[in-house]
Protein backbone atom coordinates (compact mmCIF):
# COMPACT_ATOMS: atom_id res chain seq x y z
CA UNK A 1 0.00 0.00 0.00
CA UNK A 2 1.16 3.54 -1.36
CA UNK A 3 1.92 6.13 1.86
CA UNK A 4 -1.28 9.06 1.80
CA UNK A 5 0.20 12.25 1.33
CA UNK A 6 -2.20 14.67 2.32
CA UNK A 7 -0.65 18.08 1.33
CA UNK A 8 2.27 19.86 0.08
CA UNK A 9 3.76 21.24 3.41
CA UNK A 10 6.64 23.04 1.62
CA UNK A 11 9.48 23.24 -1.26
CA UNK A 12 13.37 23.26 0.60
CA UNK A 13 15.92 24.82 -1.17
CA UNK A 14 19.88 24.28 -0.49
CA UNK A 15 21.83 27.32 -1.15
CA UNK A 16 25.03 28.54 0.14
CA UNK A 17 26.13 30.98 2.81
CA UNK A 18 25.27 34.54 1.60
CA UNK A 19 23.06 33.49 -1.42
CA UNK A 20 20.64 35.76 -2.51
CA UNK A 21 17.57 33.06 -2.76
CA UNK A 22 15.79 34.43 0.04
CA UNK A 23 16.30 38.05 -0.66
CA UNK A 24 15.09 37.70 -4.20
CA UNK A 25 11.93 35.40 -3.38
CA UNK A 26 10.87 38.08 -0.80
CA UNK A 27 12.13 41.89 -2.42
CA UNK A 28 11.11 40.71 -6.43
CA UNK A 29 8.82 38.05 -6.39
CA UNK A 30 6.30 38.56 -3.76
CA UNK A 31 6.88 36.13 -0.44
CA UNK A 32 7.00 36.96 2.66
CA UNK A 33 9.36 35.85 5.67
CA UNK A 34 7.08 33.22 7.80
CA UNK A 35 9.45 31.82 10.03
CA UNK A 36 13.32 31.43 10.76
CA UNK A 37 15.56 28.92 12.63
CA UNK A 38 19.34 29.40 13.40
CA UNK A 39 21.35 26.30 14.56
CA UNK A 40 25.12 24.75 13.94
CA UNK A 41 25.43 26.60 11.18
CA UNK A 42 22.03 26.39 9.36
CA UNK A 43 20.16 29.13 8.66
CA UNK A 44 16.40 28.40 7.56
CA UNK A 45 14.03 30.85 6.47
CA UNK A 46 10.34 30.01 5.81
CA UNK A 47 8.23 31.85 2.94
CA UNK A 48 5.01 32.15 2.32
CA UNK A 49 2.98 33.66 -0.77
CA UNK A 50 -0.25 32.46 -0.29
CA UNK A 51 -0.43 28.74 0.37
CA UNK A 52 2.89 28.20 -1.10
CA UNK A 53 5.81 28.25 1.36
CA UNK A 54 9.34 28.00 0.59
CA UNK A 55 12.15 26.53 3.11
CA UNK A 56 15.64 28.08 1.97
CA UNK A 57 18.20 26.25 4.22
CA UNK A 58 21.42 28.23 3.65
CA UNK A 59 24.72 27.42 5.09
CA UNK A 60 26.67 24.28 5.85
CA UNK A 61 26.50 22.65 9.41
CA UNK A 62 27.71 19.65 11.02
CA UNK A 63 24.36 18.13 11.03
CA UNK A 64 21.17 17.64 8.84
CA UNK A 65 18.95 20.85 8.20
CA UNK A 66 15.72 20.56 10.20
CA UNK A 67 13.07 18.88 8.42
CA UNK A 68 15.41 17.88 5.63
CA UNK A 69 18.92 16.42 4.41
CA UNK A 70 22.05 17.84 3.27
CA UNK A 71 22.53 16.66 0.03
CA UNK A 72 25.88 17.87 -0.14
CA UNK A 73 25.08 19.06 -4.00
CA UNK A 74 27.76 21.05 -5.59
CA UNK A 75 25.23 23.95 -6.99
CA UNK A 76 22.24 25.81 -5.19
CA UNK A 77 19.03 23.82 -5.56
CA UNK A 78 15.60 22.70 -5.04
CA UNK A 79 16.41 19.55 -2.68
CA UNK A 80 13.65 18.53 -0.81
CA UNK A 81 9.09 18.20 -0.92
CA UNK A 82 7.70 17.90 2.41
CA UNK A 83 4.43 16.39 2.14
CA UNK A 84 2.02 16.07 5.27
CA UNK A 85 1.47 12.61 6.22
CA UNK A 86 -1.30 11.11 9.11
CA UNK A 87 1.40 8.86 10.84
CA UNK A 88 5.23 10.24 9.67
CA UNK A 89 6.64 6.85 11.45
CA UNK A 90 4.01 4.02 9.76
CA UNK A 91 4.78 5.82 6.33
CA UNK A 92 8.61 5.68 7.11
CA UNK A 93 8.29 2.11 7.58
CA UNK A 94 5.80 1.83 4.57
CA UNK A 95 8.26 3.28 2.11
CA UNK A 96 11.30 1.12 4.00
CA UNK A 97 9.72 -2.01 3.02
CA UNK A 98 9.16 -1.06 -0.34
CA UNK A 99 12.96 -0.91 -0.43
CA UNK A 100 13.20 3.31 -0.20
CA UNK A 101 16.56 4.46 1.57
CA UNK A 102 15.23 6.85 4.76
CA UNK A 103 18.54 8.85 5.74
CA UNK A 104 16.54 10.53 8.60
CA UNK A 105 13.93 7.74 10.56
CA UNK A 106 11.40 9.58 12.28
CA UNK A 107 12.22 12.76 14.14
CA UNK A 108 10.05 13.97 17.49
CA UNK A 109 10.42 18.19 17.22
CA UNK A 110 8.72 20.38 20.49
CA UNK A 111 8.59 23.77 21.18
CA UNK A 112 5.78 25.49 23.10
CA UNK A 113 3.49 25.46 20.87
CA UNK A 114 3.17 21.54 20.10
CA UNK A 115 5.22 18.64 18.32
CA UNK A 116 5.84 17.37 14.99
CA UNK A 117 7.02 14.06 13.77
CA UNK A 118 9.34 13.64 10.44
CA UNK A 119 11.36 11.38 8.21
CA UNK A 120 12.76 11.86 5.39
CA UNK A 121 13.49 9.17 2.49
CA UNK A 122 15.90 9.43 -0.56
CA UNK A 123 13.61 9.24 -3.99
CA UNK A 124 15.46 8.35 -7.61
CA UNK A 125 14.58 12.15 -8.85
CA UNK A 126 17.95 12.58 -8.86
CA UNK A 127 18.73 15.17 -5.29
CA UNK A 128 15.59 14.91 -4.62
CA UNK A 129 14.55 13.76 -0.99
CA UNK A 130 10.76 13.83 0.32
CA UNK A 131 9.93 14.60 4.04
CA UNK A 132 7.24 13.01 5.67
CA UNK A 133 5.35 15.54 8.24
CA UNK A 134 3.06 15.10 11.05
CA UNK A 135 1.92 18.19 12.32
CA UNK A 136 -1.65 17.67 13.73
CA UNK A 137 -2.12 20.24 16.19
CA UNK A 138 0.50 22.19 16.11
CA UNK A 139 -0.45 25.94 16.82
CA UNK A 140 2.97 27.91 15.83
CA UNK A 141 3.70 29.72 12.78
CA UNK A 142 5.34 27.08 10.71
CA UNK A 143 7.10 24.12 12.28
CA UNK A 144 8.69 23.62 15.41
CA UNK A 145 11.91 24.84 16.34
CA UNK A 146 11.25 27.99 14.54
CA UNK A 147 10.37 31.44 15.31
CA UNK A 148 8.16 33.95 13.94
CA UNK A 149 9.36 36.51 11.42
CA UNK A 150 7.73 40.01 11.58
CA UNK A 151 6.20 40.50 8.07
CA UNK A 152 4.77 42.96 5.54
CA UNK A 153 1.12 41.70 3.78
CA UNK A 154 1.70 39.35 0.85
CA UNK A 155 1.35 41.26 -2.61
CA UNK A 156 -1.44 38.41 -3.01
CA UNK A 157 0.14 37.63 -6.28
CA UNK A 158 0.64 34.07 -6.35
CA UNK A 159 -2.40 31.37 -4.24
CA UNK A 160 -0.95 27.99 -4.45
CA UNK A 161 1.58 26.15 -6.38
CA UNK A 162 -0.29 24.46 -9.27
CA UNK A 163 2.45 21.61 -10.37
CA UNK A 164 6.10 20.79 -9.82
CA UNK A 165 8.18 19.69 -12.88
CA UNK A 166 11.32 17.26 -12.42
CA UNK A 167 13.87 17.64 -15.16
CA UNK A 168 14.38 14.45 -16.06
CA UNK A 169 17.49 11.84 -17.65
CA UNK A 170 16.02 10.20 -21.25
CA UNK A 171 14.33 7.15 -20.84
CA UNK A 172 13.46 7.35 -16.75
CA UNK A 173 9.70 8.93 -16.88
CA UNK A 174 8.25 5.30 -16.72
CA UNK A 175 10.43 4.10 -13.94
CA UNK A 176 9.35 7.49 -11.93
CA UNK A 177 6.31 7.35 -12.81
CA UNK A 178 5.62 3.86 -11.05
CA UNK A 179 7.41 4.90 -7.85
CA UNK A 180 5.62 7.68 -7.31
CA UNK A 181 2.49 5.59 -8.10
CA UNK A 182 3.71 2.35 -6.23
CA UNK A 183 4.96 4.66 -3.16
CA UNK A 184 3.05 7.77 -2.92
CA UNK A 185 0.20 7.10 -4.78
CA UNK A 186 0.20 9.22 -7.63
CA UNK A 187 -1.38 8.27 -10.87
CA UNK A 188 -1.15 8.93 -14.54
CA UNK A 189 -2.85 12.03 -15.46
CA UNK A 190 -3.73 12.01 -19.34
CA UNK A 191 -2.40 15.15 -21.39
CA UNK A 192 -4.48 13.66 -23.86
CA UNK A 193 -7.04 11.43 -24.93
CA UNK A 194 -5.57 8.02 -25.11
CA UNK A 195 -2.36 8.73 -23.67
CA UNK A 196 -0.37 5.45 -22.94
CA UNK A 197 0.54 6.04 -19.26
CA UNK A 198 4.57 4.41 -20.32
CA UNK A 199 4.94 7.40 -22.98
CA UNK A 200 3.31 9.77 -21.36
CA UNK A 201 3.03 13.06 -24.43
CA UNK A 202 5.65 13.73 -27.20
CA UNK A 203 5.73 17.39 -27.80
CA UNK A 204 7.88 16.69 -31.02
CA UNK A 205 9.09 19.77 -32.80
CA UNK A 206 7.52 20.45 -36.27
CA UNK A 207 10.48 19.98 -37.80
CA UNK A 208 10.60 16.83 -36.24
CA UNK A 209 14.24 17.38 -34.58
CA UNK A 210 13.95 16.94 -31.18
CA UNK A 211 11.06 17.41 -28.35
CA UNK A 212 9.81 16.63 -24.90
CA UNK A 213 8.39 13.76 -23.45
CA UNK A 214 6.03 15.20 -20.64
CA UNK A 215 4.07 12.72 -17.82
CA UNK A 216 1.90 13.91 -15.69
CA UNK A 217 1.05 12.44 -12.15
CA UNK A 218 -1.50 13.47 -9.63
CA UNK A 219 -2.39 11.98 -6.06
CA UNK A 220 -6.35 10.90 -5.56
CA UNK A 221 -9.00 13.22 -4.82
CA UNK A 222 -8.83 14.66 -1.51
CA UNK A 223 -5.39 15.12 -1.09
CA UNK A 224 -4.19 18.92 -1.75
CA UNK A 225 -0.88 17.87 -3.65
CA UNK A 226 0.13 20.29 -7.03
CA UNK A 227 0.29 17.53 -9.92
CA UNK A 228 4.07 16.42 -10.56
CA UNK A 229 5.29 16.76 -14.43
CA UNK A 230 8.24 14.47 -15.82
CA UNK A 231 9.80 16.08 -18.33
CA UNK A 232 12.62 14.51 -20.70
CA UNK A 233 14.03 15.03 -24.05
CA UNK A 234 13.64 13.23 -26.86
CA UNK A 235 16.59 12.60 -29.90
CA UNK A 236 16.94 14.52 -32.75
CA UNK A 237 18.01 17.92 -31.93
CA UNK A 238 20.25 19.08 -34.09
CA UNK A 239 21.18 23.25 -33.40
CA UNK A 240 21.46 23.20 -29.43
CA UNK A 241 20.73 21.79 -25.87
CA UNK A 242 17.06 22.18 -25.06
CA UNK A 243 15.69 23.68 -21.16
CA UNK A 244 16.18 19.84 -20.08
CA UNK A 245 19.44 18.71 -21.36
CA UNK A 246 20.43 22.25 -19.84
CA UNK A 247 19.23 21.72 -16.53
CA UNK A 248 21.00 17.98 -16.10
CA UNK A 249 24.12 19.53 -17.39
CA UNK A 250 24.28 22.75 -15.05
CA UNK A 251 22.24 21.28 -12.38
CA UNK A 252 24.69 18.17 -12.38
CA UNK A 253 21.69 15.61 -12.63
CA UNK A 254 17.86 15.41 -12.61
CA UNK A 255 16.10 17.52 -10.05
CA UNK A 256 13.39 19.80 -9.85
CA UNK A 257 13.55 22.04 -12.44
CA UNK A 258 10.80 24.46 -11.62
CA UNK A 259 7.32 25.42 -9.24
CA UNK A 260 4.19 26.38 -11.59
CA UNK A 261 2.72 29.22 -9.03
CA UNK A 262 -0.87 29.76 -9.95
CA UNK A 263 -1.79 33.37 -9.47
CA UNK A 264 -5.26 34.85 -10.37
CA UNK A 265 -3.99 37.79 -12.02
CA UNK A 266 -1.03 36.89 -14.85
CA UNK A 267 -1.16 40.64 -15.46
CA UNK A 268 -0.73 41.93 -12.36
CA UNK A 269 1.36 39.34 -11.09
CA UNK A 270 4.24 39.79 -13.71
CA UNK A 271 4.06 43.39 -13.94
CA UNK A 272 4.29 43.44 -10.07
CA UNK A 273 7.04 41.40 -10.39
CA UNK A 274 9.33 42.98 -13.23
CA UNK A 275 8.86 46.64 -11.74
CA UNK A 276 10.15 44.82 -8.57
CA UNK A 277 12.91 43.21 -10.39
CA UNK A 278 12.26 40.35 -11.27
CA UNK A 279 13.61 38.99 -14.70
CA UNK A 280 11.08 37.62 -16.04
CA UNK A 281 11.77 35.36 -19.72
CA UNK A 282 10.94 37.14 -23.19
CA UNK A 283 9.93 34.61 -25.73
CA UNK A 284 11.14 35.29 -29.29
CA UNK A 285 8.80 37.31 -31.26
CA UNK A 286 8.49 34.53 -33.71
CA UNK A 287 5.61 32.88 -31.30
CA UNK A 288 3.26 36.06 -31.00
CA UNK A 289 3.85 36.19 -34.88
CA UNK A 290 3.14 32.20 -35.67
CA UNK A 291 -0.31 31.68 -37.86
CA UNK A 292 -3.51 32.19 -35.96
CA UNK A 293 -2.06 33.29 -32.20
CA UNK A 294 -3.49 36.63 -32.86
CA UNK A 295 -6.93 35.29 -33.44
CA UNK A 296 -6.16 32.99 -30.60
CA UNK A 297 -4.99 35.99 -28.00
CA UNK A 298 -8.48 37.81 -29.09
CA UNK A 299 -10.28 35.01 -29.27
CA UNK A 300 -9.61 34.89 -24.78
CA UNK A 301 -10.21 38.73 -24.69
CA UNK A 302 -6.72 39.94 -24.35
CA UNK A 303 -4.51 42.08 -26.25
CA UNK A 304 -1.66 41.04 -28.17
CA UNK A 305 0.27 43.62 -27.75
CA UNK A 306 0.21 43.39 -24.24
CA UNK A 307 0.95 39.42 -24.04
CA UNK A 308 3.89 40.48 -25.79
CA UNK A 309 5.00 43.02 -23.85
CA UNK A 310 4.97 41.34 -20.37
CA UNK A 311 6.19 38.00 -22.22
CA UNK A 312 2.75 36.25 -21.37
CA UNK A 313 1.87 33.12 -23.35
CA UNK A 314 -1.49 31.87 -24.45
CA UNK A 315 -2.63 28.52 -25.27
CA UNK A 316 -5.59 26.95 -25.45
CA UNK A 317 -9.51 26.91 -27.75
CA UNK A 318 -12.98 26.97 -27.29
CA UNK A 319 -13.17 29.22 -24.02
CA UNK A 320 -10.87 27.34 -22.17
CA UNK A 321 -7.28 29.17 -21.87
CA UNK A 322 -3.89 28.78 -20.39
CA UNK A 323 -1.60 31.79 -19.29
CA UNK A 324 2.16 30.97 -18.47
CA UNK A 325 4.89 33.22 -17.72
CA UNK A 326 8.75 32.19 -16.89
CA UNK A 327 10.87 33.79 -14.79
CA UNK A 328 14.85 33.49 -15.76
CA UNK A 329 16.98 31.27 -13.37
CA UNK A 330 17.20 31.94 -9.73
CA UNK A 331 20.22 30.34 -9.70
CA UNK A 332 23.94 31.98 -11.82
CA UNK A 333 23.93 28.48 -12.78
CA UNK A 334 21.21 28.84 -14.75
CA UNK A 335 19.16 26.18 -13.44
CA UNK A 336 15.41 25.88 -11.37
CA UNK A 337 13.10 28.81 -12.38
CA UNK A 338 9.26 29.25 -11.55
CA UNK A 339 6.71 29.72 -13.82
CA UNK A 340 3.08 32.02 -13.27
CA UNK A 341 0.17 30.52 -14.21
CA UNK A 342 -3.23 31.59 -15.02
CA UNK A 343 -6.01 28.58 -15.89
CA UNK A 344 -9.36 30.09 -17.96
CA UNK A 345 -11.01 26.62 -17.80
CA UNK A 346 -7.87 24.77 -19.41
CA UNK A 347 -6.12 21.83 -17.53
CA UNK A 348 -3.01 20.67 -19.13
CA UNK A 349 0.61 22.60 -18.63
CA UNK A 350 0.77 24.14 -22.45
CA UNK A 351 2.08 21.62 -24.61
CA UNK A 352 1.38 23.42 -27.81
CA UNK A 353 3.26 26.66 -26.15
CA UNK A 354 5.99 24.42 -25.69
CA UNK A 355 5.60 23.06 -29.12
CA UNK A 356 5.39 26.83 -30.32
CA UNK A 357 8.56 28.39 -28.75
CA UNK A 358 10.83 25.20 -29.39
CA UNK A 359 9.68 26.24 -32.93
CA UNK A 360 10.12 29.53 -32.76
CA UNK A 361 13.42 29.76 -31.04
CA UNK A 362 14.22 27.51 -33.64
CA UNK A 363 13.92 30.05 -36.44
CA UNK A 364 15.64 32.71 -34.59
CA UNK A 365 18.48 30.47 -33.93
CA UNK A 366 18.62 29.67 -37.56
CA UNK A 367 18.31 33.74 -38.55
CA UNK A 368 21.01 34.34 -36.40
CA UNK A 369 23.23 32.44 -37.61
CA UNK A 370 22.95 33.43 -41.39
CA UNK A 371 23.06 37.06 -40.03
Amino acid sequence: MAVHARRLCHIAFQVAAGQPLARDLQCLFGFQPLAVREARGWRQLALRSGDAVFLVNEGAGPGEPLYGLDPHHAVPSATNLCFDVDDASTAAQVLASRGCRVPVPPVIVRDAQGAATYAVVSSPAGNLSLTLLERAGYQGPFLPGFGPVPSKPEAGWVSHVDHLTLACTPGSSPTLRRWFQDCLGFHHLPLNPGEDPELGLEVVAESGNGGLRLMALQTPPGSIVPTLVLAESLPGATYRQDQVEQFLVRHRGPGLQHVGLYTPNIMEASEGMALAGGRLLTPPEAYYQQPGKEKQILAAGLKPGVLARQGILLDGDKGKFLLQVFTKSLFAEDTFFLELIQRQGATGFGQDNIRALWQSIQEEAARSQKA
